[in-house]
């Protein structure tokens, strides 16, 4: 009695765990999704465009998570041995897979410092003010949003070339927070005062560990799957006479 209200359980908790396969499925994909767009945004600060595997990863392990939650809730109510090894098969190829996402998660957030350092000044070099350039509209987007000036400070303007060739002594108007503001060097308490460059290595290393903490959630979820599952396998293989979770199942 003990063992079939067991086998029960861990038939229920799998369906229910099924079902959460297909909404992880779809915030996986959302979560790779937000950090491609987030970085294409930010891609002018960082040349390595191996830092976005991790994103491509956790999208593909998404779309197969979709289809890992179909066969399994099939798997389950049928209570068919080769659905539900197939299923922890696959279970268990998908959680490795969200470890190397957190590992290279990991090994990429480090990473992203030395990007940003390596390539910025390059970009504040290229900057000349108008719409058609890449690096300018990348620049005033970053100032805007981050609410930042310059690399490390708003002083930082005065070794560029844009500064340089304007000869008015003022910054890009994405530095000014306050309403007026021309960006003038004169009136130094308009401008942001925080540089942009620890900003953008703390806004990509936050978007990298939205990856990490997503992947670990749902291995964790998965590890879960994976015992319940192993339950009725093994439940199955010494006793394959038991009640059905639903009326009318076949045995495989």
């Amino acid at each position: 009695m003990m063992g079939q209200c067991g086998i029960t359980s861990s038939k229920t908790v799998l369906v229910f765990l099924n079902l959460i396969f297909w909404a992880a499925a779809g915030i996986l994909c959302y979560v790779g999704a937000y950090v491609f767009i987030t970085y294409d945004d930010y891609d002018h600060f960082f040349e390595d465009v191996y830092t976005l595997i991790p994103a491509v990863i956790i999208i593909a392990v998404g779309a197969l998570l979709f289809l890992v939650g179909l066969i399994g809730c099939c798997a389950t109510v049928r209570e068919s041995h080769c659905g539900l090894t197939t299923f922890v098969v696959i279970l268990l190829l998908v959680f490795m897979t969200e470890v190397a996402v957190v590992v290279l998660g990991y090994v990429y957030r480090a990473k992203v410092e030395d990007e940003v350092n390596s390539s910025i000044k390059k970009v504040y070099d290229e900057y000349n003010g108008t719409n058609s350039n890449a690096q300018s509209r990348a620049i005033d987007y970053v100032q805007r949003q981050l609410q930042c000036c310059g690399i490390h400070n708003f002083s930082d303007w005065k070794q560029t070339h844009w500064y340089e060739e304007s000869k008015n002594n003022s910054v890009p108007i994405s530095c000014c927070r306050t309403a007026g503001c021309t960006g003038s060097l004169i009136h130094p308490d308009d401008l942001y005062q925080e540089g942009c460059e620890a900003l953008v290595v703390k806004k990509l290393q936050e978007i990298m560990m939205y990856v990490i903490w997503t992947a670990l959630t749902f291995a964790a979820i998965q590890m879960l799957g994976m015992l319940c599952a192993c339950v009725v396998l093994c439940r199955r293989s010494r006793d394959p006479v038991y009640e059905l979770l639903i009326s009318g199942g076949t045995q495989a």
